[in-house]
C-alpha cells in the first residue's frame, strides 16, 4: 500500500487549498486598494479644482469611473487610466525581486496583483482615433501581506527593497498618483520623424477628414521601452 505522503492526490488538494486561498486574498487586497485609488483620484480632481477655479475650464482634472475595474482621471490634455487585473501573478525567476529575503524567507509572498497605469491623450478618446497610442507609465504589486512595491518610469519607479516594509495606505496610494501625474505632464508629444509622415494613404487622409483618426502617440517613432525603468528616482 501507498505510503500517504506520497499520494499526489493528497498533495494536489493541498497545494489547491493553499493556493487557491492565496490567490484569493491576493485578490480581495488589490481589489481594496484599487477602490482606495478611486477614492483618492474623486477627492484629488475636486481638490486641484478648487485651485484651478477661475483658469481655462479645460485645464481642470476630471475624475470617472470606468467600471469595476478601471478608473480614470482627465488632466488637461492627458487621461491616466487606472487599470486592475483579475489575477494573481507570480514573477519570472529572474526578477529582482527573488534576491530579497523576505520573499526568499516565504515563497508565497511573492504573489501579487497588479494594478497598471496608463497614459493616453484626452483627444485620442475625444475623437475617437482607435489607432492611437497609450503608454504604460506604472505598475502598481500588491501581495498577501498588504505590502506593495511600484515599477515604472523615472519617479514612478519605487526601490523593490521596499517590497517586505512598505505597507500600502492612502497616503502611499496619493503619492503613487500625484508621481503618475507629474510623470504625465513631462512626457510631451513629439513631432513624429518626418520619414515617418511623408506619406499618406487616400485612405488615411479619407478617415483623417473624417474622425481624425491618423497615428498619435507621445513617442510615435521613437524609441520607448524600459530604458528608464527604475533608473531616475
Amino acid at each position: 500500500m501507498d505510503n500517504p505522503k506520497s499520494d499526489p492526490r493528497e498533495l494536489i488538494v493541498k497545494t489547491l487549498v493553499e493556493k487557491s486561498s492565496l490567490k484569493q486574498k491576493v485578490y480581495d487586497n488589490t481589489f481594496e486598494v484599487f477602490n482606495l485609488i478611486k477614492e483618492v483620484l474623486h477627492e484629488m480632481a475636486n481638490e486641484y479644482n478648487l485651485f484651478l477655479k477661475g483658469t481655462d475650464k479645460r485645464v481642470k482634472l476630471e475624475y470617472r469611473d470606468r467600471g469595476k475595474f478601471e478608473a480614470e482621471i482627465r488632466v488637461a490634455g492627458d487621461i491616466l487610466i487606472f487599470s486592475m487585473h483579475s489575477n494573481t501573478f507570480e514573477f519570472d525567476r529572474d526578477h529582482n525581486i527573488w534576491k530579497l529575503s523576505y520573499v526568499q524567507q516565504n515563497n508565497f509572498n511573492s504573489y501579487c496583483g497588479v494594478i497598471n497605469i496608463y497614459n493616453f491623450l484626452t483627444d485620442s478618446f475625444k475623437y475617437n482615433r482607435l489607432d492611437d497610442l497609450g503608454y504604460l507609465v506604472g505598475r502598481v504589486f500588491i501581495n498577501q501581506e498588504h505590502h506593495y512595491f511600484v515599477e515604472g518610469k523615472r519617479q514612478m519607479g519605487f526601490l523593490y527593497n521596499n517590497f517586505g516594509t512598505a505597507i500600502i495606505d492612502k497616503d502611499s496610494v496619493k503619492r503613487i498618483i500625484e508621481s503618475a501625474i507629474l510623470y504625465t505632464l513631462e512626457f510631451d508629444l513629439l513631432v513624429p520623424p518626418y520619414d515617418m509622415v511623408k506619406i499618406a494613404s487616400v485612405a488615411q487622409m479619407n478617415t483623417k477628414i473624417e474622425n481624425s483618426k491618423i497615428q498619435t502617440g507621445k513617442r510615435l517613432g521613437f524609441t520607448f521601452n524600459s530604458d528608464d525603468v527604475l533608473e531616475e528616482k
